[in-house]
C-alpha cells in the first residue's frame, strides 16, 4: 500500500485530504509544517509527499530536497499559481490548485505513483514515456502515443500526431468534453523537440475572467489593485516548451488579442507594462465549441481562429469508437481492481453489452467514473450493468431516440414532469438539471446523471446553465 505524507498547516484541509486518500486505499501520515515532518518522520521513506506551498517556517518546496527523490505534489491557490510553476522548476513533480476537486486530486496522486513505479522498473531511456499514465484512456499499448484504442478514427489520429508533433505548428484539438484532449496535447509535447522543456496546461474556463490576463501574461507592480509586486505569467513559464490552453473558446476577447500577439510576434507584454519581451512557445489549444461559428458572431477573434487552425485534430466521441469502449473499460477495471487489491473482478455479459451500447455522453471521463464506482460497490467477482449505474433505457439508444425517458433508479423524483417528447442527450441533461437543481446538491445531480461533478460543471458552462443560488444543503 503506497505511503503518502501530507504537509498542510490548515487542519480542516489536512484532515479532509487524509480521509479522501485513506478511503482510496492509501496509507497516510500528516504534519503541519516542514519542521514537524522532519522531527516525526524519515521523509525519503514515503512514496509521495503532498504539501501546501505556503507553510509556517520553511515553504513546501523544502521537501523536494529533503525527500531525496520522493515525488512532491504542491498544492497552491490561483493567487500563487506562478509560484507553483516555479516550484516545478525546483523539482516538484506537479501542482494542483486549491480548492481542488476530489477526482482531480485522486487522479494526480495515482498518476504520480504509477510514474514512480514505472520509472523504478523501466530502462532509463524509456522513462519519459510513462508521463501520460493513469489519465482517462491511457496505456502504453500504442507505444509513444500512449492512448488506448485501435478503431479507424483513432488510428488516423495517431498518424497525424506522429506527423505534427516534431513541428512547431500551432494545433487545435477539437472534441467533446471528456474525450481526452489533454492526452493528445501531452503526446504532441512528448514527441516534440520541446519534450525536455515544460508543458504548461491552463484550463481557460477555470480561471476567473478578471484574473486570466494576469495569470497568462503576468503583471507589473501596481498594474491593478492588489498587485503589490511584479509577476511573470504562465506563457512566460512555458518559454522554450509548450503552452496548452484547454477550453480556449472561453478566453475573453481582451486576452485573445494578447494571445494573438504571442503567435504573430513571438512576444508578450505584461499587464501594466510598456515593454515587450520575446518568448518561444508552441501553442496547443483545445475546445469542444465551434470556434468558427463563434468568430462569425463576434465571440471569438477570427484572426486568432485562423492562427490556431493551422493543424486541426478531431477526437471522436466514445460512442463513435466501436469496440474501443470495452478495451478502455477493461483497462480501467484492471487499474481500479489493483487499487483495492482485488484480482477476481470482471464484467458480466450484461455489463459488457451495456458498456458497448450506452452512448456515454460524458465520454471517457464518465466511463472511468462508472467503472470506479462499480469496483468499489461490487460484492461478487462479476460486475453487473446495474452496478455501472447505466440506465437501461439510455443504453438501448443508438441515436437521439429519447421517448418517455425516465430518471435513473433511486432518483426519488416525480416522473410526471419528465419529458415525453423526443429529446437529444443535451436536451435531456438540461431538462434534468433545471428540474432538480432546486432540491438536489451538485453531487446528487452528478450521481443521478452518471457523471463526475467536474463533468457536470463543464456541461453547465457549455449549455449556459448557471448554478442556481438556492437553499440546498451545502456540500463539504
Amino acid at each position: 500500500m503506497p505511503h503518502i505524507l501530507i504537509v498542510e498547516d490548515e487542519t480542516i484541509i489536512r484532515s479532509a485530504l487524509r480521509r479522501l486518500l485513506e478511503r482510496n486505499q492509501y496509507q497516510v501520515s500528516e504534519a503541519g509544517s516542514v519542521q514537524e515532518a522532519q522531527e516525526r518522520f524519515s521523509i525519503p521513506t514515503f512514496d509521495l509527499i503532498v504539501s501546501d506551498l505556503r507553510l509556517p517556517g520553511a515553504p513546501g518546496t523544502e521537501l523536494i530536497k529533503l525527500g531525496q527523490g520522493t515525488p512532491v505534489l504542491i498544492m497552491t491557490s490561483y493567487a500563487s499559481l506562478r509560484s507553483a510553476v516555479d516550484s516545478m522548476k525546483m523539482g516538484a513533480v506537479d501542482y494542483i490548485a486549491k480548492p481542488f476537486d476530489h477526482d482531480e486530486m485522486l487522479q494526480a496522486v495515482a498518476r504520480i505513483l504509477r510514474d514512480r513505479q514505472s520509472a523504478s522498473s523501466a530502462p532509463t531511456e524509456q522513462r519519459p514515456a510513462s508521463k501520460t499514465n493513469d489519465k482517462p484512456g491511457v496505456d502504453n499499448s500504442n507505444g509513444e502515443i500512449g492512448i488506448i484504442g485501435s478503431c479507424p478514427p483513432m488510428q488516423d489520429l495517431y498518424s497525424k500526431i506522429r506527423k505534427v508533433a516534431p513541428t512547431d505548428s500551432n494545433v487545435l484539438i477539437q472534441g467533446e468534453s471528456g474525450t481526452g484532449k489533454e492526452l493528445v496535447a501531452r503526446a504532441l509535447h512528448n514527441l516534440s523537440k520541446r519534450a525536455k522543456a515544460p508543458m504548461i496546461s491552463v484550463n481557460c474556463a477555470a480561471i476567473p475572467e478578471s484574473l486570466i490576463e494576469s495569470e497568462l501574461f503576468g503583471h507589473e507592480k501596481g498594474a491593478f489593485t492588489g498587485a503589490s509586486a511584479g509577476r511573470a505569467g504562465l506563457v512566460e513559464a512555458a518559454d522554450g516548451g509548450t503552452l496548452f490552453l484547454d477550453e480556449i473558446g472561453e478566453l475573453p476577447l481582451e486576452a485573445q488579442a494578447r494571445l494573438l500577439r504571442v503567435l504573430q510576434e513571438g512576444e508578450i507584454r505584461r499587464v501594466g507594462s510598456v515593454q515587450s519581451q520575446k518568448v518561444d512557445v508552441r501553442l496547443i489549444a483545445a475546445t469542444h465549441r465551434d470556434l468558427k461559428s463563434l468568430a462569425k458572431i463576434g465571440q471569438f477573434r477570427e484572426d486568432l481562429y485562423y492562427r490556431l487552425h493551422v493543424i486541426a485534430l478531431k477526437l471522436p466521441a466514445l460512442r463513435e469508437r466501436g469496440a474501443d469502449v470495452n478495451e478502455i473499460a477493461n483497462a480501467f477495471l484492471l487499474r481500479q481492481s489493483a487499487r483495492i487489491n482485488r484480482t477476481d473482478l470482471k464484467f458480466a455479459p450484461d455489463a459488457e453489452q451495456a458498456i458497448r451500447h450506452y452512448s456515454w455522453p460524458g465520454n471517457v471521463r464518465e466511463l472511468e467514473n462508472a467503472v470506479e464506482r462499480a469496483v468499489i460497490l461490487s460484492e461478487s467477482p462479476e460486475i453487473s450493468a446495474e452496478l455501472l449505474g447505466i440506465d437501461i433505457e439510455l443504453s438501448d439508444l443508438e441515436d437521439d431516440d429519447f421517448i418517455g425517458l425516465a430518471p435513473q433508479q433511486g432518483g426519488g423524483s416525480n416522473t410526471s414532469h419528465e419529458p415525453t417528447e423526443d429529446l437529444s442527450l443535451e436536451d435531456y441533461f438540461q431538462h434534468f438539471v433545471l428540474e432538480h437543481q432546486d432540491h438536489m446538491t451538485e453531487t446528487e445531480l452528478a450521481r443521478k446523471l452518471g457523471v463526475s461533478r467536474k463533468c457536470l460543471w463543464e456541461r453547465r458552462q457549455r449549455l449556459g446553465i448557471p448554478r442556481r443560488k438556492t437553499g440546498v444543503a451545502s456540500e463539504s
